[in-house]
């Protein structure tokens, strides 16, 4: 990373625990080994914020990122975003989704521009901010328009899970259940697929991934008596896959494919959708899980949770996940600009 430039972290939600995780996650900067990050954030809401919860966390504003690296030893960096209404813990607010999007925005383009290593996004309520101006599932797709917007050219983001003992991509992501099957389609795969082999190599510094893909149906098909998607698409595309000298392999049985023995198997899973990913790394990992968007020309991660509401106000929020996020996308902008492997 040039001159080691900050993280930029995108407020979130103000009404749930994207403020509290931050201010805790400066808390823990010296303890954590952070490299230091700019908030894109109010800074009335983070200083009433850290008075609610008793955080002794001073706020410098800063007028530019630059400027963080400097401050971030003797208090938290903030790039004032202000809300357009009072925020109150709990209590999601759709009057300030602008600054909600505009915080996003703004992080976005500092990365592009080089000023920012890589964005880090706390939690958004995605019926707080969605509207003609967002018509978007969630962060990855948001965020995949932001890179159009910016380079000119269509992104199809990847979703990865990332945390010490797994790695899952989704395959469909925000898809009804009853959808799944009909999204499924050879060349979804051998692209899912491509982009996850991709990011192993070059933001996590694996020379040779392995890649497990998942099966659809019950015993991933049980040789088409219990489904016909792994016989007629996932196992050709694999083939197709394997025809070009990636290691992968399946389609597995998911219930078989992720205790600790399987798991050595194997630097990734493909899963077939949401829940048969989403489930093993929240069960092994639920405060330590990242979400990391592939396929994006800028590194972007999240904390692996959502806005908890139910929990902004009364100081429990953990900071875990968000300090895990900030750590790999420092990693990954790292791997990244030297060029791994």
């Amino acid at each position: 990373m040039r001159r080691r430039q900050p993280l930029a972290v995108s407020m979130g939600d103000p009404a749930g625990i994207g403020p509290e995780i931050t201010l805790r996650a400066w808390a823990d900067r010296h303890e954590r080994g952070l490299e230091p990050f700019v908030a894109f954030a109010d800074k009335d809401l983070l200083a009433a914020r850290a008075r609610l919860l008793g955080l002794t966390v001073p706020i410098a504003v800063v007028g530019s990122v630059a400027e963080a690296f400097d401050a971030f030893g003797s208090s938290l960096p903030v790039l004032h975003t202000p809300l357009r209404a009072p925020a109150r813990p709990g209590v999601a607010d759709a009057a300030n989704r602008g600054t909600i999007i505009g915080a996003i925005e703004d992080a976005t383009a500092a990365v592009v521009r080089g000023e920012a290593a890589a964005i880090v996004t706390n939690p958004i309520a995605k019926h707080v901010v969605r509207g003609d101006d967002f018509a978007f599932p969630g962060h990855t797709e948001f965020l995949a328009a932001l890179a159009e917007r910016h380079f000119g050219k269509t992104y199809r983001p990847v979703m990865m899970l990332a945390s010490e003992e797994l790695r899952v991509v989704p395959l469909t992501v925000h898809c009804p259940l009853a959808s799944v099957p009909k999204a499924i389609t050879r060349g979804l795969v051998r692209e899912t697929v491509h982009t996850t082999y991709t990011a192993l190599k070059a933001d996590f510094g694996i020379a040779a991934p392995r890649i497990a893909v998942t099966g659809l149906n019950p015993h991933a098909g049980e040789e088409g008596t219990m489904g016909r998607e792994e016989t007629d698409v996932i196992a050709p595309a694999i083939a197709d896959l394997r025809s070009e000298g990636l290691s992968v392999t399946g389609p597995h049985p998911a219930d078989t494919l992720f205790h600790a023995a399987a798991r050595r198997t194997y630097d990734a899973v493909v899963a077939m959708y949401h829940d048969q990913a989403l489930i093993p790394i929240k069960t092994l990992a639920f405060d330590e899980g990242v979400n990391v968007t592939l396929g994006l020309p800028f590194v972007r991660t999240s904390p692996d949770h959502g806005t908890a509401f139910d929990i902004a106000a009364d100081g429990r929020a953990s900071p875990t996940s968000l300090i895990a996020a900030l750590k790999l996308a420092t990693e990954i902008a790292a791997a990244r600009a030297a060029g791994v492997p």
